[in-house]
């Protein structure tokens, strides 16, 4: 389980702060596909090697100095006295885009995705082979291009004060949203980077937690940026994230946990989709009275027999068990929609569209 075959992108100095050991070079580690508990290993083992972002370490290079950020917004984070600060809360949410983006998981699933699209297809001369190298290289690209659209979500540290410790991951950065999730108006839709509801996890240690929300759905009441968790099912709630949205590994600091971590999986691993993607396939069903041409739903053999067809490739969002009492209402919600493809988002996506006029403004409560 720390060999070569189950290597995943998270930094040395994320992961140092789950280490098992005093000198921060090893981890104890949950394997999901096996159920064993491995204890102190390697840190280093769980960490790519530079070929991830190619042989010129150019964009190595660009993240080092995040990296190096990370460690030392983290230890002022676990300072006495420490308050939130607009800057550190700006640093994470960029922190948590780059694990986001940059994980061997969430590249394998670019992968699987492009291979989907090719079954579909089914014509050589229209394949696109992604490998693993060019996944991770064209994901963390995008990088520059999509923080914006994090830049209205408020954030918030979670301070654990359970016996439970918050668990991390191979894929540590979580995207979820709860009103996406139960709210009747967006069922079958799936939601992206700029969807109203969203909800931004990443562990800092294994007693903080960083929270970044869509303030206009959800009311988290803090102080100075911190959120008291005194309820161990909250913190179960939590953790079910990491072991739904990773690909192979829990990392854990407190080894005594190792049966708490297998009994929660084997309650929530029915809910861990298999693929993260789904194809959705249309043939051409004819033409509107206004000029504009209809689709209809198809099975694959059906889209491969019609030349005019369209595939729609969807997220397959993970639903939890649970989740965490922290995540209540905000009265007076809203979210923005225009009855298209981009589904509720929100506000500050609205104002960046050329057609804001047609969004119209939502209640969600």
């Amino acid at each position: 389980m720390a060999s070569n075959k189950n290597q995943h992108y998270v930094p040395q100095c994320y992961l140092r702060q789950f280490s098992a050991s005093d000198t921060g070079s090893s981890i104890n580690l949950f394997n999901i596909d096996s159920g064993k508990f491995i204890q102190g290993a390697p840190i280093k083992n769980q960490c790519s090697k530079n070929y991830f972002y190619g042989d010129d370490l150019v964009l190595e290079k660009a993240f080092q100095p995040i990296e190096g950020q990370y460690s030392t917004v983290v230890k002022q984070i676990k300072s006495p006295g420490y308050k939130l600060v607009d800057e550190d809360r700006e640093f994470l949410k960029s922190f948590w885009l780059l694990q986001y983006l940059r994980t061997e998981a969430a590249s394998k699933r670019d992968i699987e995705l492009t291979e989907g699209m090719n079954e579909a297809i089914g014509d050589d001369a229209y394949l696109y082979r992604l490998k693993l190298k060019e996944a991770v290289q064209e994901s963390v690209r995008r990088f520059p291009k999509i923080i914006g659209t994090l830049s209205d979500l408020k954030v918030c540290l979670l301070y654990n004060k359970t016996a439970l410790d918050f668990i991390t991951s191979d894929d540590p950065a979580v995207l979820t949203n709860r009103w996406y999730l139960q709210d009747a108006r967006t069922r079958g839709m799936s939601f992206g980077l700029g969807s109203a509801g969203n909800i931004l996890l990443l562990p800092l240690t294994d007693k903080i937690m960083m929270l970044g929300y869509d303030g206009h759905i959800y009311n988290i009441p803090h102080k100075n940026g911190w959120l008291n968790a005194t309820s161990p099912a909250d913190i179960k709630a939590i953790n079910e994230h990491q072991l739904l949205n990773c690909r192979a590994n829990i990392f854990v600091r407190n080894p005594d946990l190792a049966v708490q971590i297998a009994d929660l999986f084997d309650v929530v691993k029915t809910n861990k989709p298999k693929f993260r993607h789904k194809i959705n396939y249309l043939i051409f069903d004819g033409i509107e009275e206004n000029g504009d041409q209809r689709f209809k739903a198809a099975n694959k053999e059906q889209f491969q027999q019609h030349e005019h067809s369209l595939m729609h490739c969807q997220v397959v969002n993970i639903i939890p068990n649970m989740w965490p009492s922290v995540f209540t209402w905000r009265l007076k919600g809203i979210a923005y929609f225009k009855n298209s493809g981009a589904g509720y988002i929100r506000q500050a996506m609205a104002l960046k569209e050329p057609h804001y006029a047609e969004f119209k403004k939502v209640k969600i409560r």
